[in-house]
């Protein structure tokens, strides 16, 4: 019981964390929205999407491989083992850094002008020193998750969220009153990332020397005969065995959003303009791409608390507890993540005029928003995937994924522009889930829903209409208040009614179940045992 609680406590803590560092990235795109203008909206965005792209390459999936094998030797009683993997990692990820570093340095000014958006180069190289630092933390990270201190983790996320947003808008403002063009101001807040970087590495290495404290007290470094059983070359060699399809894996996401901020204006120029196609750049970069960062957040981290009871299970061979969690993971992630897609979408022109200087791009946020549905199943088969040991599987079916997503978005911007190439990512994140789910059923037959795709359907379609209706009343009282206290009240109502609606139609329309209850995780459980009633009542009228 405590290892349970122990690990629903870690969830927790990483969740929280990734929620905040959601919030505070939102807080600091909505200034910057207002000051970079055009260009430097587009160099910002372009900026970001190279970095989070290589960043990924630099830490090469070893963070989760790193924590699954330090707990692995720690659990066999071999902490020099451990410590000597932990050490191996941290060489590879200052190499890894260093190259990424001078890739992204060097290469800027090429890739920004094959991109439309030459002026990005500038934004890129300010934040390319950040990548010094990041494939250490994280590796750091991955080391201490291993030894199951989860909080140093969150600490250094909020931490470094907290520096990167406060000195990135201190740094934009400052350039915005000297005069600077908007290239140079979004230079100035994506440095911020690398002054947010070396607070973080400050956090984690407080936490690392205290862990390493505490070992010297227990003499749990004093392993030499260690040594000589655990090569670099043979620790290299399980590392990156588990590591590659893992990065492979979780590059989908960044890769999906480096091709569209790499490809949008070149395809859309001839359509729109130059000058248009680089604003709608920004429009998707800084404000579609933040909103829809959103709903995956907490039905990701509610599906991936069940990925070890899956991994045990199979593990166990233990196929009908298997098939029970599994069917459950995958359902949490869709009915978790859908009433916030909901909402947002509903609301998408309300949240843009509140948070935004235009309310242009409000169908492009909610375009996208939706399109997040198709995400949250891809990242959860994926981690299925992984904890049934077919990480393999899941690295090929992104790579089809991302094929999918270019040819698509070649074909489809010719005759939808940006929503064609929306469109593209979320077919990208369907075709992986479609094989995912078809790979998963191979080894375990399950349904996702099974006869109850009718009622959440239909709750969705009820709760679109619902929630768009209100946003077009609400943002009628622009006309009595000023505008952006119309769009928060709407954005306020919108949420609240969707939100609050939402679980008593899945109850009475028997698409969450009371005999099911007690399988879901307990912030779900609280939420509808309270409304069983309805079930019930419902239940008895009919017989």
């Amino acid at each position: 019981m405590s290892k349970k609680e122990s690990f629903v406590k870690g969830t927790l803590i990483l969740a929280g964390a990734a929620l905040l560092a959601r919030v505070l990235g939102l807080f600091q795109r909505v200034p910057l929205e207002h000051i970079l203008g055009d260009i430097g909206n587009a160099a910002y965005s372009q900026a970001n999407a190279a970095y989070f792209m290589l960043l990924t390459i630099a830490t090469a999936g070893i963070p989760s491989t790193l924590s699954k094998m330090v707990s692995e030797r720690h659990a066999l009683e071999r902490p020099g083992e451990a410590r000597r993997i932990y050490h191996a990692a941290l060489i590879f990820s200052l190499i890894a850094g260093a190259v990424m570093f001078g890739l992204l340095y060097i290469m800027a000014p090429a890739y920004a002008k094959a991109t439309g958006v030459p002026e990005s180069a500038v934004a890129m190289r300010a934040l390319s020193p950040a990548l010094l630092f990041f494939p250490v933390i994280a590796i750091i990270r991955g080391y201490l998750q291993g030894r199951n201190i989860m909080i140093a983790g969150g600490m250094s996320q909020i931490i470094e969220q907290i520096v990167r947003v406060g000195s990135g808008i201190a740094l934009a403002f400052i350039l915005f009153n000297m005069g600077y063009a908007g290239e140079k101001i979004a230079a100035g807040a994506t440095f911020g990332a690398v002054l947010g970087g070396i607070a973080a590495l400050v956090v984690m290495f407080s936490y690392n020397y205290k862990v390493r404290q505490k070992d010297l007290k227990e003499n749990q470094l004093q392993a030499p005969f260690e040594k000589n059983t655990l090569s670099m070359p043979r620790i290299y060699a399980e590392i990156f065995k588990l590591s590659i399809p893992i990065v492979l894996t979780a590059m989908a996401v960044p890769a999906v959003n480096f091709i569209d901020n790499s490809i949008l204006k070149p395809l859309l120029s001839g359509q729109i303009g130059s000058k248009e196609a680089t604003y709608i750049l920004g429009i998707l970069g800084n404000r579609a791409q933040m909103i829809a960062g959103i709903p995956p957040i907490l039905a990701i981290a509610l599906s991936q608390s069940l990925v070890p009871i899956i991994s045990a299970a199979f593990a166990r061979g233990d196929k009908e507890h298997l098939h029970r969690q599994v069917t459950l993971a995958m359902r949490v992630a869709v009915l978790t993540g859908m009433p916030i897609i909901l909402a947002l979408c509903a609301a998408a022109y309300s949240v843009n005029g509140l948070l935004f200087s235009t309310r242009d791009g409000s169908s492009i946020i909610a375009l996208l928003t939706f399109a997040t549905i198709f995400q949250i199943t891809m990242m959860t088969s994926n981690s299925i995937l992984l904890g049934i040991n077919k990480a393999s599987l899941s690295m090929v079916h992104v790579a089809i994924g991302i094929a999918t997503k270019l040819v698509a978005s070649y074909i489809l911007s010719q005759f939808w522009g940006i929503y064609g190439i929306i469109i593209a990512t979320g077919l990208c994140f369907f075709v992986i889930t479609i094989l995912n789910v078809r790979a998963m059923k191979k080894i375990v037959p399950f349904s996702i829903m099974g006869n109850r795709w009718i009622g959440f359907i239909l709750t969705s379609i009820v709760l679109s209409g619902v929630g768009y209706g209100l946003n077009q009343a609400g943002i009628q009282m622009v006309s009595i208040l000023p505008d952006r206290v119309a769009f928060f009240l709407t954005c306020c109502i919108v949420g609240v009614v969707v939100v609050a609606l939402y679980p008593v139609m899945l109850v009475l329309l028997r698409v969450v179940r009371k005999d099911e209850l007690g399988s879901f995780p307990a912030p779900l459980r609280k939420v509808l045992s309270p409304l069983m009633r309805l079930q019930r009542t419902k239940t008895v009228g009919r017989s």
